[in-house]
């Protein structure tokens, strides 16, 4: 049980990540009245407790073998899941907003402050270290990308500046990582195996961008419209890829595969409330069952391997 905690894997936290979209997307489809509310309390209620039973591991973790959780921090790559924490928290604050108000408060501030923490860190760590280009995959996107979800539930609790002012930084990350990521990708050796559901992440800013746009501007024009079909058109890229994905080995990375649908299947419901028209409507329902189903192989492999103890694992 102890080599297990000790490598216990900050990677966990994607499927935080992963859930909270699903619960995400059901409370929409609850409001929608597509779906009966059972399905969103189910999720939300699993979702936190899954949260609260991973904090748990990882800061028992922290306590018995406090030098691995500093090597982790000190990885080249496992340093940008540490800001998957911090994510799950925002993401549970926006699956918390109509359902509990004052602990939707509390988790946006603990994550934005984390975030906030986290981001810093690891742009310095970024600069004052040599990076080699074959380390760069699409999860160095987490840490910095990743502040284009705060303003989804950030304009309920602090004035349109502060949330834009993440929704900058978000954005102008994303546009210079995808360069160096596109370079890399090209002209570099392929992705490992290991890495290559972390491609599926390439959906996510677009799509979350779209959201937090709208939350901040509540404007349909067309920057919103280009950031939107920039996530549909990632998708499509995905599906040509589709060859790379057919026969990897399971990895806590297909964990990757998870959110990012689900948010391009948000972006298609917010899509649709905003402008009436019905295909957005359509794409919704495509992107949610494709999903669920997903996440339910994602969950299946993930069972899987833990009862055949190949999760918590030495991966060095």
């Amino acid at each position: 049980m102890d080599s297990k905690l000790k490598y216990f894997p900050v990677t966990m936290y994607a499927i935080i990540m992963g859930l909270s979209g699903l619960t995400i997307v059901f409370s929409k489809f609850y409001h929608m009245q597509w779906l009966p509310k059972i399905f969103f309390d189910g999720f939300l209620f699993l979702t936190f407790a899954l949260f609260l039973i991973i904090s748990f591991f990882y800061g028992l973790k922290a306590i018995k073998h406090f030098d691995e959780v500093v090597a982790d921090f000190k990885h080249r790559i496992r340093i940008n899941f540490f800001s998957a924490i911090s994510i799950s928290l925002l993401l549970l604050s926006v699956a918390m907003m109509a359902y509990w108000p004052f602990l939707s408060l509390i988790l946006w501030w603990v994550g934005v402050i984390l975030h906030t923490v986290l981001m810093l860190y690891t742009i310095s760590y970024w600069i004052q270290h040599n990076f080699e280009i074959q380390t760069m995959n699409p999860a160095w996107f987490i840490p910095v990308v990743g502040n284009i979800i705060i303003p989804v539930a950030g304009v309920e609790y602090m004035p349109k500046a502060f949330s834009f002012f993440y929704f900058a930084i978000g954005f102008f990350f994303w546009i210079i990582l995808f360069a160096i990521f596109l370079y890399r990708a090209i002209f570099h050796n392929q992705l490992p195996q290991k890495f290559l559901p972390t491609l599926f992440i390439l959906i996510a800013p677009p799509a979350v961008g779209f959201i937090s746009y709208l939350r901040i501007g509540q404007s349909w024009d067309t920057f919103a419209v280009f950031m939107l079909y920039l996530a549909y058109f990632f998708v499509a890229l995905i599906l040509f890829l589709y060859r790379s994905f057919s026969k990897l080995k399971f990895f806590l990375s297909w964990w990757a595969f998870t959110f990012p649908l689900t948010a391009v299947t948000l972006a298609s419901i917010v899509a649709y409330q905003v402008s009436s028209k019905v295909i957005y409507k359509y794409l919704a329902f495509t992107m949610f069952a494709i999903s669920v189903i997903m996440i339910s192989i994602v969950v299946w492999k993930t069972l899987v391997h833990i009862k055949a103890g190949e999760i918590c694992v030495n991966e060095e």
